[in-house]
């Protein structure tokens, strides 16, 4: 066994720190220091704040347009199968949402956020233009071919090949660019101010916002577009929205306010691992005599002090200082700061809420599939007009934009005086309240189907209970997102230690992305559990024989569920706790 040392020395940062953490806004090289704080000369704030949400919109707007139809252009104009484009469609979602963790990386280490977006919305435009070339020269022959009438010919392998780098050039630019641009733009309001630290919470709320503006244009207007044939008009609209996303974003280089990256926190917190591994015998000390760095300034290039938290008390062993440390502090694989080692515990506390959330995507994928599915089979006239079941996701969007407007104006202020809280709910109580409302949405949705089945009629595809019965769980869905994903933006971002700030803002998108899988995944388990013999299951190609009303109770059993844990973990979970000093500096500059 090792002994370890009673008291740290001195010892100065080791190759991991590098410097604190700096600001700079593009006019003036602005460095942050104690006295200075006149938003004006270091950048940031709302004005930038603006340019990014307009930034927001345009891409979403210019993503949307090629999503939100992408499985009735491989089926009109490819040629697919349904199962195929469906397939091929999820598999091409999923790979969006796991590209922003690359992007998220990228951010944190390397690149720092202006670049990584500067880079990704690049990629992403590139992809639309390569797009709308590949639609207008290879694929759409006969011009005007892929409407619901007229068949596209057969497209060539090289078309075909283009087409398929594109839309995944597409996938790699937004997914890179989403949570990076999440975290740029909570970096315009600088934390040490609570005035600031306030509206950089409302930033989040207005992200999804902005979200939904631009997806209400894609799933509008665009859409009906492109569902006529005008497929090349579609791509070049998304293209020139992502273009005009790209410039308005350059044009507040000089304005912005920049947190450099922090290096790889990869290996930070396998160093801190590795270094508990090696020390497995040795009982870490107490918590003064753990080994940190002296000074206001944390040994994590970019990234403030955090305090140490009484959690995983197992993992303190990696800041054990022992005789053999003593010969060599800058061997990060075994010896580790307090800091090092709590942005480890941090990840470690946040993996457990964020595991609760999965389930709740998996609700939320439910509108653009079993949503749509049932809402082809009900009667979708409007007088001599027939309404498209995926344009019912309008509500949703709609919902969304109204119950933010409500959450910020009127649910903050009146929550805040209640509660004593000027944030009026937690983020925790949020995201908790976005399940039982994705619960709600999901027995509406059943209850919906009930009656469906029950105006079938004997020979008739379609039932004639109107679309519009679909409205309660669409406006449900939509709440539900206000509460959960805008909590999710907040408390990922906020939680998160200052070196891994874009991996925090990306955790809510990879959520997303397991939510298509694991839906897929119950999907396929129910059909196989209940499709035996003669038995045609839940959800069988012909949904007036089948009970898809069973399988959507189900997954509200399994929120309810989830929701149980969830209060559990959220109970247990406590927060990252920064310096005192510096946030004690913080407050000063207020």
């Amino acid at each position: 066994m090792e002994p370890a040392i009673a008291t740290p020395p001195p010892y100065s940062a080791n190759s991991v720190s590098i410097e604190a953490i700096q600001v700079r806004g593009g006019n003036d090289g602005y460095r942050e220091e104690a006295g200075k704080d006149d938003e004006k000369s270091r950048g940031g704030g709302w004005k930038t704040a603006m340019i990014l949400l307009a930034n927001q919109a345009l891409a979403t707007l210019a993503f949307f347009g090629v999503g939100v139809n992408l499985v009735l252009f491989l089926t009109r104009v490819l040629g697919q199968d349904s199962a195929e484009a469906a397939n091929n469609v999820s598999k091409w979602t999923g790979t969006v949402y796991i590209f922003s963790l690359i992007g998220a990386f990228l951010s944190d280490s390397y690149w720092g956020r202006y670049l990584t977006c500067t880079i990704f919305q690049i990629i992403f435009v590139l992809g639309l233009g390569l797009l709308s070339f590949t639609s207008w020269r290879f694929l759409i022959r006969p011009a005007g071919c892929g409407d619901v009438e007229t068949k596209c010919r057969e497209p060539t392998s090289v078309g075909a090949g283009i087409f398929y780098l594109s839309i995944y050039l597409v996938a790699f630019g937004y997914g890179g660019h989403q949570p990076t641009l999440a975290t740029f733009g909570a970096d315009q309001f600088d934390q040490k101010s609570i005035k600031q630290n306030n509206s950089r919470e409302a930033f989040f709320c207005y992200f999804y916002f902005a979200l939904n503006v631009g997806s209400l244009f894609s799933n509008t207007i665009l859409v009906y577009y492109e569902d006529t044939g005008m497929w090349t008009m579609g791509f070049m609209v998304s293209l020139a929205s992502a273009v005009i996303a790209l410039l308005s974003f350059f044009s507040g280089y000089k304005k912005y306010r920049y947190v450099k990256p922090c290096g790889n926190p990869v290996i930070r917190v396998v160093q801190v691992f590795v270094a508990t591994a090696k020390k497995w015998k040795i009982d870490p000390p107490k918590e003064d005599q753990l080994y940190e760095v002296d000074g206001p300034e944390s040994a994590i290039k970019g990234s403030r002090k955090i305090l140490h938290s009484n959690d995983f008390r197992f993992m303190d062993k990696a800041a054990t200082i022992t005789e053999k440390d003593e010969k060599d502090t800058k061997n990060h694989w075994r010896l580790c700061t307090v800091t090092q080692v709590e942005e480890a515990k941090c990840v470690l506390r946040m993996l457990p809420v964020w595991l609760c959330t999965i389930i709740y995507s998996v609700v939320f994928t439910q509108m653009a599939s079993l949503f749509v599915e049932q809402g082809d089979v009900m009667n979708t006239k409007v007088g001599n007009f027939h309404l498209p079941a995926a344009s019912m996701s309008v509500f949703d969007i709609c919902s969304v934009l109204l119950c933010t407007l409500i959450y910020r104006q009127i649910l903050v202020p009146l929550a805040g005086r209640l509660s004593g809280n000027p944030k009026g709910l937690t983020e925790l109580q949020r995201m908790g309240i976005g399940l039982i409302i994705g619960m709600l949405s999901m027995v509406a949705a059943g209850a919906t189907e009930i009656e469906r089945l029950r105006q079938v009629k004997p020979g008739e595809k379609a039932s004639s209970l109107t679309v519009f019965c679909q409205i309660p769980q669409y406006v449900l869905v939509g709440a539900s997102e206000v509460f959960m994903y805008v909590g999710q933006l907040e408390f990922f971002n906020g939680q998160a230690p200052d070196g891994i700030k874009s991996f925090g803002s990306s955790l809510c998108m990879a959520s997303i992305s397991l939510g298509n899988y694991v839906s897929s995944m119950l999907v396929y388990m129910v059909t196989g559990i209940t499709a035996r013999d003669q038995n045609p299951g839940w959800i069988p190609n012909n949904l007036n024989v089948g009970h898809m009303d069973r399988f959507f109770f189900l997954l509200a059993v399994l929120t309810a569920l989830d929701f149980v844990l969830y209060l559990f973990c959220a109970r247990w979970y406590k927060g990252i706790n920064l310096d005192q000093e510096e946030e004690d500096a913080m407050i000063s500059k207020v």
